[in-house]
Order: C-alpha cells, then sequence, then structure tokens
C-alpha cells in the first residue's frame, strides 16, 4: 500500500471571536466612533431606500443594511492614504472611508454630526441620485462610488472586477516606499470569480499589501452559497496562495477590527496580502426596500434571526454594559444621525408643483447635459510642450534599424528618463526581450520595473489598471496576442477604458497596451486579429498603428506622455523589416490629429494603417492609379486626422478603405459610416473596402491567406473603385 502522509498549508488560517475582556479593554473612543459610523450609515442606507421607493433613485439602490459592521470594523482605524475599493453594494464602506477621512481623531456622540460629516452624507446621496454635486459628478451613481482623497478608489458594479484594481494600487504603494494598504471588498458570489483568484496569486507571489475582504452574506442575489459552492467557508481560498486567512463574524464589529488589526500589521510590515472573511447578512433583497422572503428564496424565521444580530444594536448593547453610554444616548445618536439625513435630503429635494403630496429633485441640481461626453477622455494638452517631429517630413539624417529593434530601443529611451514608467507582461522579461524581441534589454536594465507577469490576464491588465489611477505610475502592459485581450476584457473594456469618465472625468488614466496582430504566422484562430474596429468602438481608449520605425518612435511617446489609456499596436510583418528612424534621435512625439500622405494623387483616397500601408503601395503601382494613400497612424474618433481625410476627398471623390483582418470586427466598417456622414456630397460612390474574410485566419496556410487581405485584395479593390468611376456627386 502507498505510502500517505497528510499536507499542511504553510499560513495560518484563523477565526477570531471576541470576549468581554476584549469588549472591556476597547479603547472607549473607537467604540463611540464605531456606534457613530454605524448609524450613520444605517440612516443613510435607509433614506436611500426611501427615496428608491418614491421613485427617485434613478436604477439599482443596493443597501447594505445588516452588512455595516465588516466595513466600519475594518475602516475605522484606517488612515487616509491607505485604499480601499468594492462591489455595488458599497454604499457602507465608501461612508465608512470618507467619515474616517474627514474625523481621523474619531466621533463625538454628543455633537455627532460635524460640518465635513455633513457634507460627505449630502455629496454621497447626491451621487446616487446622479446629481451634479456628486463625487462623480452624478454620473457613478449608487454603483461606482469614488473619492481618491479620502482613499475610495471606487466601487465597482462588475462582480469581482475591483480586485485586480486595487492589486494595483497596492503595488503602487508598496513601490512607492509606503506602509499604505488597500483593501478590496467582494461578496460571497465574488469569491470564485477568476480575476479575483488571479489576483490573490498575483499579490501573494509578488507580497503586495492588499487585504482581499469577503463580505460573505450567504447569498448572490437569490443563489445560496450552499448551491454554489463545497467549502462555504470562504476564506480557504487564502490557503491555495500561500496566504494567511481570518474568519470572523462579521454582525461583531469589534471582531472585525481585532482580526484586521492583525492582518493590517501582517501587509503594513511587507509581508504581502491578507485574506478576511466577515460572516454577514443583508436584510433587504439584492436590491430595493423589500425582504428576501418577500421573493421567496429565504424565510422570515431566517431574517429574524440574523436581525437580532444587528451589529448596531450589539455595539450598542456592549457600551452600555461597560458604562459608556446609556439608552437616551443611544436614542440621541440615532436621532443626530436621522437628522443629518434630512437635512441633506432637503438640500435636494423640493416638493413637486404638479404632483401633490409627492417630491422631485430640485431642477438645477442635475447634470447640464453638455457634459455628457467630458472626461471620456482628455484633451490632450499635457502633449504641449514636447517637441512635435514628422519624420515623413524629416530631412535629418537617418540610421537602419530593425523595426522591432526601435520598439525596444524607444522604450529603453523613456524608461531611462522616466523613472515611472513600469513594463508588464507574459515572458516579457525572458527570451532576450519576450517572444519577439519587443523588450530587448529592458529587464537588466530596469530589473524593478520589467515585470513578467503569471497567465493571468485580467489580474496584470487590472493591476496596470490599478497603477495607471494611483498616478505614481506609467504602466506599460504588453499582451502577447490581441486575442488574449479578450480574456481580460472586463478589465479592459469596463474598467480601465470607461474608468475616467465613470467616475467624473477628471481622474487621468496614463495606461499604453501594446499588442502585436500575427495575421499570416500560422497561429491560427485564437491569436491572430486586429483588434483595432473593437478599441475604436469602445469608449476611452486612444489608438495609434505604427507603419514604420520612424512613426514608432514618435507615436510611442506621445501615448506615454498621454493622460489617457492608448492601445499601440504592432505588426509582426514588420519586426524584422529593415528600416530607418533618424539617427540618434528618439526624443520627437507624433500628436494625435497627424495622419501621413505617404503618396499624393487625384484618382481615389486610399486608407489604411500598419503593415497594410506597404501592401497599398505595391498595390497602387501595380494598378498604375494615381491615388492618394493615407496611413492613418491615430485610430481613434477623437485622434483622427479628419482635416487631412477631408482634403483628400474632396479631391479624388472616392475612397478606399484597406486592412487586413476579419470583416466582422472590422475598423473599417464604422470608419466608411463617418467618411460618408462627413463627406456625402463630395463623394461620386459609395465608400469602397478591403478587409479579409468573415472568418477567423485558420492554421492552414492556404487557408490563412484566404481569410486575410494583402496587396492582392488591395489591387481588386482599386480595381472596383476605377470600374465605379465616373459617377454623378
Amino acid at each position: 500500500m502507498a505510502k500517505q502522509r497528510r499536507l499542511q498549508t504553510e499560513v495560518p488560517w484563523v477565526e477570531i471571536t471576541t470576549t468581554a475582556a476584549d469588549w472591556k479593554a476597547a479603547d472607549p473612543g473607537l467604540l463611540a466612533t464605531m456606534l457613530g459610523q454605524l448609524h450613520l450609515i444605517r440612516a443613510f442606507e435607509e433614506r436611500v431606500l426611501d427615496l428608491a421607493a418614491e421613485g427617485l433613485v434613478h436604477g439599482p439602490a443596493h443597501s447594505s443594511i445588516g452588512q455595516e459592521g465588516g466595513a466600519v470594523g475594518s475602516i475605522v482605524t484606517l488612515r487616509s492614504s491607505d485604499a480601499v475599493n468594492g462591489s455595488h453594494r458599497g454604499h457602507h464602506q465608501f461612508l465608512a472611508k470618507a467619515l474616517t477621512h474627514v474625523a481621523p481623531s474619531g466621533l463625538a456622540l454628543d455633537a455627532l454630526v460635524t460640518a465635513d460629516i455633513q457634507t460627505v452624507l449630502q455629496r454621497t446621496l447626491a451621487e446616487i441620485l446622479g446629481l451634479a454635486q456628486g463625487y462623480c459628478r452624478g454620473r457613478g451613481g449608487s454603483m461606482h462610488l469614488q473619492w481618491f482623497e479620502a482613499g475610495a478608489l471606487g466601487t465597482n458594479a462588475i462582480v469581482g472586477g475591483g480586485a485586480p484594481m486595487a492589486t494595483g494600487n497596492a503595488w503602487a504603494q508598496k513601490h512607492a516606499g509606503t506602509t499604505d494598504l488597500t483593501i478590496n471588498y467582494f461578496g460571497d458570489g465574488a469569491a470564485q470569480i477568476g480575476s479575483v483568484l488571479e489576483s490573490m496569486n498575483l499579490a501573494a507571489a509578488w507580497k503586495l499589501p492588499v487585504a482581499f475582504f469577503v463580505e460573505n452574506n450567504l447569498y448572490a442575489v437569490s443563489t445560496h452559497i450552499e448551491e454554489a459552492v463545497a467549502d462555504t467557508r470562504l476564506s480557504v481560498r487564502g490557503q491555495g496562495f500561500g496566504i494567511p486567512s481570518w474568519r470572523v463574524d462579521g454582525m461583531d464589529p469589534l471582531a472585525v477590527h481585532l482580526a484586521m488589526q492583525e492582518a493590517i500589521e501582517h501587509m503594513r510590515s511587507g509581508k504581502g496580502p491578507v485574506v478576511v472573511e466577515a460572516e454577514v447578512y443583508r436584510f433587504f433583497h439584492q436590491n430595493g426596500p423589500y425582504p428576501g422572503s418577500a421573493f421567496g428564496y429565504r424565510t422570515k424565521e431566517e431574517e429574524q434571526e440574523w436581525k437580532k444580530r444587528d451589529p448596531l444594536d450589539r455595539v450598542a448593547a456592549e457600551m452600555i454594559k461597560l458604562g459608556l453610554i446609556d439608552q437616551a444616548g443611544v436614542d440621541s445618536v440615532r436621532a443626530q444621525a436621522v437628522a443629518a439625513m434630512d437635512a441633506a435630503t432637503a438640500e435636494l429635494l423640493e416638493a413637486d408643483p404638479e404632483k401633490q403630496g409627492r417630491r422631485r429633485i430640485r431642477p438645477e441640481l442635475w447634470p447640464d447635459t453638455a457634459f455628457v461626453n467630458v472626461g471620456v477622455r482628455g484633451d490632450g494638452s499635457e502633449l504641449s510642450g514636447l517637441r512635435v517631429l514628422d519624420p515623413s517630413r524629416s530631412d535629418a539624417a537617418r540610421e537602419e534599424i530593425k523595426f522591432v529593434d526601435a520598439v525596444a530601443a524607444v522604450m529603453e529611451r523613456r524608461m531611462g528618463e522616466d523613472e515611472r514608467i513600469v513594463v508588464l507582461g507574459e515572458d516579457i522579461h525572458r527570451l532576450k526581450g519576450g517572444t519577439n524581441g519587443a523588450t530587448k534589454g529592458l529587464a537588466a536594465a530596469y530589473p524593478d520595473r520589467v515585470l513578467g507577469t503569471p497567465i493571468s490576464e485580467n489580474a496584470f491588465m487590472g493591476l496596470g489598471g490599478g497603477l495607471a489611477l494611483d498616478g505614481r505610475f506609467r504602466p506599460v502592459v504588453e499582451f502577447m496576442y490581441p486575442d488574449f485581450m479578450w480574456v481580460a476584457a472586463d478589465q479592459v473594456f469596463n474598467q480601465v477604458g470607461k474608468a475616467r469618465h465613470m467616475f467624473g472625468g477628471d481622474n487621468p488614466v496614463p495606461l499604453v497596451l501594446r499588442t502585436k496582430v500575427a495575421m499570416g504566422s500560422g497561429y491560427g484562430s485564437q491569436h491572430l486579429m486586429d483588434p483595432a474596429g473593437i478599441f475604436a468602438t469602445s469608449p476611452g481608449w486612444r489608438i495609434v498603428a505604427p507603419s514604420s520605425a520612424a512613426d514608432y518612435v514618435g507615436l510611442m511617446n506621445a501615448a506615454l506622455a498621454l493622460q489617457d489609456p492608448v492601445l499601440v499596436i504592432e505588426h509582426v510583418d514588420l519586426y524584422n523589416e529593415k528600416d530607418t528612424i533618424l539617427a540618434g534621435d528618439l526624443d520627437y512625439i507624433i500628436p494625435p490629429g497627424t495622419a501621413a500622405v505617404r503618396r499624393e494623387g487625384s484618382e481615389v483616397t486610399v486608407i489604411s494603417y500598419l503593415s497594410m500601408v506597404r501592401h497599398c503601395v505595391e498595390a497602387i503601382e501595380q494598378t498604375g492609379m494615381d491615388a492618394e494613400l493615407i496611413d492613418l497612424r491615430w485610430l481613434d474618433r477623437a485622434s483622427l486626422d479628419w482635416a487631412t481625410i477631408e482634403a483628400s476627398v474632396k479631391k479624388t471623390n472616392a475612397v478606399l478603405i484597406v486592412e487586413q483582418g476579419a470583416i466582422g470586427t472590422s475598423y473599417g466598417g464604422w470608419l466608411a459610416d463617418e467618411i460618408q456622414r462627413r463627406f456625402f456630397d463630395w463623394l461620386d460612390q459609395p465608400v469602397q473596402r478591403v478587409t479579409g474574410q468573415e472568418s477567423s485566419p485558420s492554421i492552414s496556410r492556404v487557408l490563412e491567406r484566404a481569410a486575410i487581405a494583402r496587396t492582392e485584395e488591395v489591387v481588386a479593390g482599386l480595381e472596383s473603385v476605377r470600374r465605379n468611376a465616373g459617377g454623378a456627386r
């Protein structure tokens, strides 16, 4: 019979329960502050539900009533420079962090509501109502609450979506030389989400000061935890990643506080992440003012048993036992909290003149509708003062270089001049510069800023997003192939792309995302896509697509200087080609709105990017057409050089858009629509397009070639334009 040995994990996993001695030993000021925060948050949440019942909350109202103990107990002693982020049910976490920020010395129960606290309550309520005075100017609402000054990084409507961002914030805290920490709050439903587990692994591997705080309220909407997992002790997750873990009764705020004090000491001492599981209970349904029993997925008896453990009552009862307060004092705290909410509500609402007995939001408090698109991206003013140069118009001396070496050279130059730049991705630190040599020499020169990641696209993309939002670093994230970004689509599109606008439009997101198109390399359907079309129709992203090494230098420099997320697309067909750059010059920018006219002509305007520019040159020579060729360089809606396109269209009266990839996800589809809307009166024929086929490229050499566009397809496109020439305007 085989010999067996029981294995043990290497990290502690403990459960903490308070005793009477713990309450007696607790600082009276701490207990008073916890009681005050609990009542302020409860009164706030009750008011939100009241307003929701009146139809005044547009969208969901995910209340935290019953769960306040976990947030207050874990946040009450944090610094303002410590950070938290949370989930869609995050009012209590946001308020606990904001209240601790404005009252760092604690709360006085006989004068609970200071002017600063009143402002926090009113601005948070205004945000949930969608008003301009809210912390995110009304854009965030109930599920997206952010106040950087207080260390509130932003709550998140995507289940598990905040974990990678929190991990990135913790990386920034650690590498900025602080002892600050980050807490990521999520529920039992998110404890199985890939982004959470990937983040735990990454945080443990890199010893980052982040706490993964599980508010286990037993229900993901209506699905009980016993239906979702085999082991309902969710803090067990930490054991698989070598992370010490604590399990605690979340209805006991002091127990949460004691567990967090141990966890905080672990994180501040540089030992890495922790997992804390707090068992809590939401007294109401997932959303709105009704209990879960009204929907049939739990019983009234269960709800009543949990209400007997109300964290507000627990703290009050223990304080009364200790002679720190009496029932009249508790009632006064409650009354002050309710009065504060009455005052906040009165500032935001008025009697509805058209509906007797009803209230409405004061009309003057709504955001101006002209604000709707402000902050989708910045205005690019950060580029002013940088040296602009168009290499296609420069007569400076040139030096020969392979395209891929120019990629590595400009990054090395910028990293040498800007210590904030951090490069991360899979295998970028090995293989002499990644799988294609694009990061050659960087790991040797800057070992602490070139981070080879585990295969965990959600985690490292979100970590980059957290770094960007922190502001102390400028992340450059590499995805080995564009298709892999769809593994991390939540972080790419829902988080990084939307963050600036969603949280009010002010906070920059300086992140560069590099990837390569590899059509023709035989890697098949899951490696070869061109991502330009999907990114161009997704809010928040700028896009560059260089066709030459000299352009790459200027475009990458601009991308690294912008305060927006920028997708930099490269093409493997260009990597090993001999090219030229300006001799000794790696310091200029090619700003948004600067396309290059590679060939002037009068018969047709050909618009392309990346390696297809060279295929267009070949096709124009073969057909003998007098075509004008525009290399876009910048592809996103805000950065396109519309002036150059307009001048060309008015001259040629015909357009051919050329790209290599699949027609279904094509970039040219939306561009053709936009050109026809803008310049319809100048077109003699519909905008023509050259694309790949509907399918993704296959492994078979012949099927791959059949699926993509190259010179032959451009020739056919030009011939089609020629046949259709002469139509009436």
